[in-house]
Formats: structure tokens, sequence, C-alpha cells
């Protein structure tokens, strides 16, 4: 599980593109079992604002995604520049 934070200022358009990037990673990444990607309900102020989910049928396959190029290329081009912050919890469900 990731959470994302915009940085003040980041557009809509900003928004969609990396919420339209990570939904699209499944059909790119094969070793993704599920995948997840929702935005904050607003009900609370102070949260984070993206949800992504991601399952793995193993850690390896977790790697997989993690380093795939497509994946760092999005990250590198779309959601660093507006990054505000971000969580992440790797649990393993047996």
């Amino acid at each position: 599980m990731v959470m994302l934070s915009w940085v003040d200022g980041t557009t809509a358009e900003q928004r969609q593109t990396v919420l339209d990037g990570l939904r699209a990673l499944p059909s790119q990444i094969p070793e993704i079992r599920s995948y997840t990607v929702g935005t904050d309900a607003g009900v609370n102020e102070g949260k984070h604002h993206v949800v992504i989910v991601a399952d793995f049928d193993s850690v390896d396959d977790y790697f997989v995604y993690r380093d795939h190029p497509v994946h760092r290329a999005l990250i590198a081009e779309h959601i660093s520049p507006v990054l505000g912050g971000r969580a992440a919890v790797q649990q393993d469900i047996k």
C-alpha cells in the first residue's frame, strides 16, 4: 500500500495524468496480481490524496513491479514533480 499527497499548486491535469498512469500499470506489468488506485474522499482534512493497493504472488514479483521501467518512468516524469508526501507499507499476507 502506498499513499501519496500532492504539493500545493498541483493542477487537475497533473493529478489525472498520475492517476491514469497508475491505472495503466497492470496492463503493462503482468506480475501485478491486483491493483487498486483511489483518491481521498475529502471527509477529513490533512490526509493523503491517493492510495495504491497492489498485490503480488511473491516478493520477486513486487521487485519486478518496483523496478519496472514503465513504473520508474511514471514516478520520475509525473509523480516526483508533484509529490508532497509518501507513505508505504509492504504487508506479507499468508
